[in-house]
Parts: structure tokens; sequence; C-alpha cells
């Protein structure tokens, strides 16, 4: 029996890759194509890619091994709806006072939209839209972290941006991610990305990663960054053998 699971399971990897090669590469259309669900399509491609046969990119996949990071407006544009899910159920984290650090990124974003009309609140964000967004709202301490901006994501890193992270504690730091693990941490394009959400992530009480479920397999991605314990992940992922994987690691996983 064991056998004939772990052959099927080879043809339908076949029978995917076959599928991407022909030019199908959004999930949604994949899953229609093999008669499966999109969390045993995204399973197989975290695999895939695991194994270098595949890259994962936003909403679908490519073949080929490398990461290409997308353009923060590319991103704006796919898993919305997921987004906007995990954006709301995040807003119920956020508390009545204090201080937040909110991170760059299409998923913050979402999240940024339902801190307007919040009072007693300091938003520290090193994500340029959102402090713009949050800027005159009149309730709001909006923070904008210095450093250089990364072109593709328009948040600021490097030094400047450590050295205004650590004159803060935030009650919750909300991350954005290009990749997630529940050992590794998260996942980012470059060193500089990933060491900046590493000392985001130090500074807070408590840490919440903002994930849609294409993000919830390692890939390609080259650089990563630990969390504390305890940490909590926001997404949309249904598939309970994927998040039995974070829970056995300590991590809440709250479903948006």
């Amino acid at each position: 029996m064991a056998i004939a699971t772990r052959q099927g399971t080879r043809d339908r990897h076949e029978r995917l890759l076959a599928l991407v090669r022909s030019g199908k590469t959004h999930v949604h259309d994949l899953s229609a194509a093999l008669g499966v669900s999109t969390s045993t399509v995204r399973r197989d491609l975290g695999r895939l890619s695991e194994a270098g046969a595949l890259n994962r990119v936003y909403g679908g996949v490519a073949t080929g091994g490398t990461f290409r990071e997308r353009a923060l407006t590319e991103r704006m544009s796919v898993e919305t709806e997921a987004k906007a899910a995990i954006g709301l159920r995040a807003a119920d984290l956020v508390p009545q006072g204090g201080t937040i650090f909110l991170d760059a990124g299409s998923t913050c974003a979402q999240l940024a939209e339902h801190l307007r009309g919040r009072s007693g609140l300091t938003v520290l964000t090193r994500g340029l839209e959102i402090a713009l967004l949050l800027a005159s709202e009149p309730g709001l301490e909006v923070v904008v972290v210095g450093g250089r901006v990364a072109m593709k994501s328009h948040g600021l890193v490097g030094s400047l941006t450590d050295l205004t992270l650590d004159r803060f504690m935030v009650d919750v730091a909300f991350l954005g991610v290009d990749a997630l693990d529940p050992v590794d941490g998260v996942g980012e394009p470059t060193l500089t990305e990933a060491h900046v959400k590493e000392v985001a992530a130090r500074r807070g009480r408590k840490v919440v990663v903002l994930a849609d479920a294409t993000k919830l397999h390692r890939g390609a991605v080259p650089a990563w960054a630990p969390l504390p314990e305890n940490w909590t992940l926001v997404t949309n992922e249904l598939d309970e053998e994927v998040l039995d994987r974070y829970r056995s690691h300590g991590v809440d996983v709250i479903s948006a």
C-alpha cells in the first residue's frame, strides 16, 4: 500500500512538472488540472522546490531553482483576498495603546488599513507606503525608521534602521515574509532584509508573522532570520499537515 502511495505521489509530481513546463503556473489552475486540492498542490510545489526542480513565486510557480524577488507593485496584485483576510484577523492582535512595529510589504499594508481611526498607538514602521497611509491619522504617532530604501520592497534597511529599532521595545512586532519555516524562521531575498527582521523580532514582546499559504514553504529563498520562541502565525493555510508542522515547534497558529 505504501509503495503504491509513493508511486502515486511520484506520478502526480511528474504531471505537475509537465503542466508547469507547458505554461500552467497558477496554483488554482494546477489544482483543477490535477483534480486535487490547492493545499495538495502547494505541498507538492514545496517539496519540488526544496528538491530544486521548481521555484515558488507569488501565486504560482516557475521552473528552475533560483529565487526571484517580486516588486511591491506586483505583490500587491496577488493573493489579495488572502492578504486582506490575514490583515483583518491580525488587527485583533493590535493592542489598544502602546507601540507596535509594522513591517513593510503588501500583507502588512492590509493590516495598516485597519489601524486607521485608532488612537493612543505608536506605529513604528520601515514601510514607506504604510507610513504615508497612516501619517494623516490624528490618533496615531507614526515613526519611520531610518535607512536605505530596498528597491523591491520599499522597506528601509541598513545600520540606521538597526539603530532606530534598538532604541525601541515594542508590544507587538508584526512581520511580513517572503518565505517561512517553523525552525529557521523568516526567509528573505537578502541578508540585510533578513537582519532587520531579526532585530525587529528581538525588540518585540510578542512576534506575529503574517503569511499567506504560498509562503509556508522554504523554496529557494537565500537569507533567513531566526525568531524568538513562541511566536504567532496568522495565515489562510487550511492544510492541517502543514499547520501541525508549525504547531509542533511551539508556534501559535491563528486562522484567517
